[in-house]
C-alpha cells in the first residue's frame, strides 16, 4: 500500500508542477528548495519533544540529527549540493499538539520529517502528514500503529511487540521472576501498548502480572512501590518517560524493593542512572545501543557535546551516548539516503523512494518491510552501575 500510495502521490506532485510552472527559485509548497542567491537549500522536518513529559528525552533524541547535520551539512542531488537546513518544532509531548506542530513544519515546506520521540504525538501527527503527503521516518516512536495506520510514516526503530516479548523473556527466563508489577501512566499509548505486549508474552510463559496505572503528573510513587512489594512482584515494569522513571528508582530504593525495576528504551537516559547511583537498587533496559559499540562515533560526538554548552544542557549535564541520541542521528542519514535516491527535494519523489531505502547505520543495519518498519530483530539490555553512574552491557537479546 506504501508503495502504491508514493508512485500516485509522485504523479500527482509531477501534474501539480506542470500546472504551477517555474517560481523564479522562491519555496514552493512540497519541499521545492530554497535558493539564497547560489545556495539551495532542503529542509528536513524535526517533529520533537522539547518540553513536557518526553521533553529531556526529544532533546536527547534532536541532538543527534544536530550532531548529524554537523557532521554532514548538504547533500548531492543530480550533482547539485544542497545545504540541509533543520526545521526544529516543538510538539510538546502531547498527542493533541502533534496536528499543530505537524501542520507548523508542513508550512515550513519540509522535504521530509523525522520523529517523534513518542508513539502518541507521532500518531496524531502523522494524519497531518498524510494529508500533505510529506513522509515522516520515526526514530524511537515503537508502537506498531505509527506506521500500520500511517501511509507515509516509516521508521528505524524496533516495535513494542518485539521490545515486550524480549523484556518478558528476560524478566521470566533470566531473572526467574514469576510475578511482575506493571506500571503506566493513563493515557500514554507508549507506556500502555509496552504494557500489553509485556502481558501477552508473560503470562503465555506461566507468569502472573498485577498492573496499575498512574496519572500523569503524579510526583509521588510511594504507595505504588509498596503494592509491588505486597504482590510479591519480583519485577515492576514500568515503561514511563525519564521524568517519572527518576521518580520510581528513587522511590523502589527508598522502600527497599528487592526485585528488579526493568524499563524499556525511553529509560536509557543518564539522568536515569544517575538516579540509580549510590543506591541499593537493580535497573535494567531494552534500548538500541550501547556507548562503546562504535568508539569513533563516540568520540566524536562527545567532543561535540562537550564544545557547546547548550548540547551539553540537552543531553543532561554531561557527554554520555545516550541510545535515542543515535537513532536520531542515524535516522538523519537515511533520511539523506532517500533524498539522493529520489533525485529531488518532492516530498512525493522522496515517500516513493523511502521503501527502497537501506543504510549502514551507527545502531546496526537498517531496511523497510512493506510496512514501513525497520527489520530489526535484537535489542541490547543494559544494567544500572550504582557505583559509577555509567550504564553497563548485559547481552543482546533476541527473541528465543
Amino acid at each position: 500500500m506504501k508503495k502504491i500510495l508514493a508512485l500516485v502521490l509522485a504523479l500527482v506532485m509531477a501534474l501539480g508542477l506542470v500546472a504551477c510552472g517555474d517560481k523564479g527559485g522562491e519555496q514552493q509548497e512540497g519541499g521545492t528548495p530554497n535558493t539564497t542567491g547560489e545556495e539551495k537549500v532542503v529542509k528536513i522536518g524535526v517533529f520533537e519533544p522539547l518540553t513536557g513529559d518526553n521533553g529531556a528525552g526529544g532533546k536527547q533524541e534532536v541532538l543527534g540529527m544536530q550532531y548529524a547535520n554537523y557532521v554532514q551539512p548538504t547533500v548531492d542531488i543530480n550533482g547539485e549540493t544542497y545545504k540541509v537546513q533543520l526545521e526544529v518544532v516543538d510538539n510538546r509531548t502531547a498527542a493533541e499538539n502533534g496536528p499543530s506542530a505537524a501542520a507548523e513544519l508542513v508550512n515550513k515546506g519540509v522535504s521530509i520529517v523525522l520523529g517523534s520521540y513518542g508513539s502518541g504525538v507521532s500518531m496524531a501527527g502523522g494524519t497531518v502528514f498524510a494529508e500533505a503527503g510529506v513522509p515522516a521516518i520515526g526514530v524511537t516512536c515503537t508502537n506498531p500503529q505509527v506506521t500500520s495506520d500511517c501511509d507515509v510514516y516509516f521508521r528505524i526503530c524496533f516495535l513494542d511487540p518485539f521490545q515486550g516479548t524480549v523484556l518478558a523473556n528476560y524478566a521470566y527466563k533470566e531473572l526467574g521472576v514469576d510475578t511482575a508489577y506493571l506500571l503506566g501512566m493513563l493515557g500514554s499509548d507508549y507506556d500502555q501498548g509496552l504494557i500489553y505486549y509485556f502481558t501477552q508474552a508473560f503470562e503465555k510463559l506461566g507468569g502472573k502480572v498485577v498492573a496499575e496505572n498512574f496519572p500523569e503528573g503524579n510526583a509521588n510513587f510511594v504507595s505504588y512501590i509498596n503494592n509491588a512489594k505486597a504482590a510479591n512482584a519480583g519485577v515492576i515494569f514500568s515503561p514511563v518517560s525519564i521524568n517519572y522513571a527518576q521518580l520510581i528508582v528513587e522511590a523502589a530504593a527508598a522502600q527497599k524493593f528487592e526485585g528488579t525495576i526493568l524499563g524499556g528504551d525511553t529509560l536509557d537516559s543518564n539522568m536515569v542512572v544517575e538516579a540509580a547511583k549510590g543506591k541499593d537498587v537493580d535497573v535494567k533496559i531494552t534500548t538500541f545501543y550501547q556507548e562503546g559499540g562504535n568508539p569513533e562515533f563516540d568520540a566524536g560526538i562527545k567532543e561535540w557535546i562537550n564544545a557547546n554548552a547548550d548540547a551539553k544542557t540537552n543531553n543532561g549535564g554531561n557527554d554520555m551516548v545516550s541510545a535515542v541520541t543515535v537513532m536520531g542521528y542515524d535516522a538523519y542519514f537515511t533520511a539523506l539516503e532517500a533524498i539522493k535516491a529520489a533525485g529531488s527535494t518532492a516530498p512525493a519523489d522522496i515517500l516513493a523512494a523511502l521503501p527502497g531505502v537501506t543504510y549502514s547505520g551507527i545502531s546496526g543495519e537498517i531496511a523497510f518491510d512493506d510496512i514501513g518498519d525497520a527489520k530489526r530483530d535484537a535489542a541490547y539490555i543494559k544494567t544500572a552501575n550504582t557505583e559509577t553512574g555509567a550504564w553497563d552491557f548485559v547481552k543482546i537479546q533476541g527473541i528465543d
